[in-house]
């Protein structure tokens, strides 16, 4: 492809905002068509704004032919600074709508669906007391996905389980989960006493997504294959309360933490199955990109929050049933 050197020092001035809109697109779903078909646009444009693009900086961004689809470094790192740039941009109206006195802005949180803690359910409650017609929305995620939106400034905070840290990001411990092995009223170990892992070995059981050695949960993958209850997985999903359902429902057993099964227990529901020592712990951070714009109802949530870790020793934030 011939492409004329770009002048690097206009190149931000005269760019195309859209053409970068649709080189993402076109690099999140894999293809010309594919991007066509989501933008709602026939294929030569898409191919048309991806050729200006190119033309704009001087190189490739996608190498590609009738099988293969696949971004270049350059186009690589385009994308990466493009959704930042996207996710800052789409922060702009909400930021220019919070001038009044009153706090009124919104708050996007991103969280796992393990997180279930006393502390962030005050954190929330202190700061609809004080700001009352600040909006919030959860959204509930993978672990890998909450870094994700969180990196990419789709969401003000993350809470989550962390199995590799992103340089970009600030981590605080918010809380420290213990997990055991759980069954339901129609499995055959309900209600009996005594048991050992050994007693596990043959039964199915059901898991998380992260219950890998290589993942968020590794501490619970590591007691599964010490213990040799790798084989019988019949069940998986990202979601804690979709897991609890399996077990429930007589699947198998799975991993539950402590905390988040006591009620179950007292009701009938689950029973704890071995080990009933040395149960794994998870750590569950608090997850803050520091080069995103706040809005005030931004800043006063997470201030409310990072106040109540500060302020709750670590014992008290160390949940073991």
């Amino acid at each position: 492809m011939s492409m004329q050197k770009p002048r690097l020092d206009r190149l931000v001035w005269e760019l195309d905002w859209n053409l970068l809109r649709t080189f993402v697109v076109i690099a999140e779903a894999k293809g010309i068509t594919r991007a066509a078909d989501r933008l709602k646009l026939k294929q030569p444009s898409v191919s048309n704004a991806l050729k200006r693009l190119e033309d704009s900086v001087g190189r490739r961004l996608v190498d590609r032919d009738a099988t293969r689809f696949e971004l270049t470094d350059l186009g690589k790192l385009l994308y990466e600074q493009s959704i930042e740039v996207f996710g800052t941009i789409s922060r702009l109206p909400a930021l220019v709508r919070d001038t009044r006195e009153e706090v009124t802005g919104h708050v996007t949180i991103s969280v796992a669906s393990h997180v279930v803690s006393p502390l962030f359910d005050d954190a929330l409650a202190q700061f609809h007391q004080a700001h009352p017609r600040a909006s919030i929305a959860i959204q509930v995620a993978q672990s890998v996905e909450v870094t994700r939106q969180v990196r990419e400034r789709r969401a003000s905070f993350g809470l989550c389980l962390v199995n590799q840290r992103d340089a970009a990001l600030d981590y605080s411990v918010v809380y420290r989960e213990f997990f055991g092995f759980f069954c339901g009223p129609r499995h055959r170990l309900f209600g009996r006493r005594g048991l050992t892992l050994t007693d596990l070995e043959e039964e199915t059981s059901v898991s998380f997504q992260t219950d890998h050695v290589s993942d968020a949960l590794r501490p619970v993958a590591l007691l599964r294959t010490e213990a040799k209850l790798d084989s019988n997985v019949i069940g998986i999903s990202s979601n804690l309360e979709e897991v609890r359902r399996m077990i429930v429902a007589g699947l198998g057993f799975g991993p539950l933490p402590l905390h988040v099964a006591r009620r179950d227990v007292a009701d009938g529901l689950l029973w704890r199955l071995p080990p009933y020592a040395a149960a794994p712990a998870i750590d569950v951070y608090l997850l803050v990109n520091p080069t995103r714009a706040m809005n005030r109802a931004e800043k006063a949530l997470l201030g409310t929050l990072k106040g109540l870790i500060e302020a709750t020793p670590f014992s008290a934030r160390t949940y073991a049933d």
